[in-house]
């Protein structure tokens, strides 16, 4: 997963950069599609292969977890 993702990235970033540099009639739609690319199909990747084993409960700002922080936060006072 990880590679298929570096390899999504380059391929858009490179077809980005070769709408940018070419002067031919089809370099905006290079540049469009690397950056849809980018935004449709390899950040929501990116993301989900960083989310998939987390628990948003740890990431929410619930009571329980309020009353950690404060925890932790007067432990490090002391």
């Amino acid at each position: 997963m990880k590679t298929l993702i570096l390899l999504l990235f380059l391929a858009s970033f490179g077809s980005m950069l070769a709408g940018y540099f070419l002067n031919s009639p089809y370099s905006e739609k290079l540049i469009g599609f690397g950056v849809c690319g980018l935004f449709l199909i390899v950040f929501p990747l990116f993301s989900y292969y960083r989310w998939k084993d987390k628990n948003m409960k740890d990431y929410m700002l619930t009571k329980e977890n309020l009353d950690k922080m404060r925890e932790r936060e007067g432990d490090k006072r002391r």
